[in-house]
């Protein structure tokens, strides 16, 4: 698994393989009515050929925009977007659209939450994985259609032949997010994005598509990012984490070892408020008291202060008065909390 450091300090390992994806000082800014929704504030991280990262935080984090940002689908938009997104090559901030358009599903490509929103009703299921490789691949029709029937298969829909002919609507949802899955993964992308892939699903479908996610990944080398609220998904698939509160990332590192020795309060919260099978079984969860802040209206100093337990530990009010870099932790981890400063240990 790679250690590899998700932050604005991260160089990689030594003889490590290039970044096939690096995000660089990311801010994502919308204007409103009400004020400015700083949605997204300096995120950086590299993302490595054949690993997966998962994205995880509660809602309103910034996982999602963050996601659409890497997908260019905040052009058109109020959306203030600033720093930088290297896929390739290519700066995809600063790309013309045109550019966009041929990176996007040829390069990246993304699997929505809710296939049933994303997928059209009115053309067949085969129709639309046609479109989007015909839109990489113009001119043949015939070897779109052997190709799109091709992924089907792939992504273990039963006689797929004749499947590409029904419409999103005669597909169980299993069955939609694995036809999601196939259009996606259509073109081949360096870069596969899934954005709560198996929230509207039950377990037994969950552990179906994130295993058939597993498959695909080996077979095709695609590096993924997982963006989940759920934290034993994120356990299952992801080799690196960058956890997400209050528009800014919190911590980072290595998935094996944040579960086992989480160093960001909120990362502790998150893991207590979960069922583990690797502790002993205690008769409540210790849930993270107060909600996420508001992104209009964020406290002064950490985000993180209203909710955290130990900003006590930290001398002269520090936390209430001054917002935290992501301090590096050795080895090869970060974390947004002056319990890391070396002014805190001094």
């Amino acid at each position: 698994m790679s250690t590899n450091t998700l932050g604005t300090a991260s160089t990689g390992a030594v003889g490590a393989k290039a970044p096939v994806l690096s995000v660089r000082d990311l801010v994502v800014h919308f204007p409103t009515e009400d004020g400015l929704v700083k949605a997204v504030d300096g995120v950086s991280f590299d993302l490595l050929p054949g690993k997966t990262l998962g994205i995880v935080g509660e809602s309103g984090s910034g996982k999602s925009v963050t996601s659409l940002a890497i997908m260019g689908l905040h052009r058109g938009t109020r959306a203030k977007v600033s720093g930088s997104i290297n896929l390739a090559g290519t700066d995809l901030v600063k790309s013309s659209d045109e550019e966009l358009r041929r990176m996007r599903g040829n390069e990246v490509a993304m699997i929505f939450q809710d296939p049933l929103s994303a997928l059209h009703p009115y053309y067949t299921v085969g129709n639309q994985i046609i479109e989007a490789y015909l839109v990489h691949h113009p001119g043949d029709k015939a070897k779109a259609r052997e190709r799109a029937i091709e992924m089907l298969g792939l992504v273990g829909i039963p006689n797929p032949r004749n499947r590409i002919d029904r419409y999103p609507h005669e597909f169980s949802g299993g069955m939609r997010q694995r036809a999601m899955i196939a259009m996606a993964l259509v073109n081949d992308p360096k870069v596969l994005i899934a954005d709560e892939p198996t929230t509207a699903l039950d377990v037994t479908v969950q552990a179906q598509i994130l295993e058939l996610m597993l498959d695909l990944q080996r077979q095709m080398g695609s590096a993924i990012i997982m963006i989940t609220h759920d934290l034993g998904v994120v356990a299952h698939m992801a080799h690196d984490i960058m956890v997400m509160y209050g528009g800014k990332q919190v911590e980072t590192g290595n998935a094996l070892e944040i579960f086992h020795d989480p160093k960001h309060p909120y990362t502790v919260g998150l893991l207590n408020s979960m069922p583990r099978l690797d502790r002993v079984k205690t008769d409540r969860l210790d849930p993270i008291p107060g909600s996420p802040p508001s992104l209009i209206n964020l406290p002064p100093g950490c985000a993180f202060n209203p909710r955290c337990n130990r900003k006590d530990d930290i001398p002269n009010g520090r936390c209430l008065r001054e917002v935290p870099a992501l301090f590096p932790v050795p080895p090869a981890r970060s974390a947004r909390c002056f319990l890391y400063d070396q002014e805190t240990k001094a």
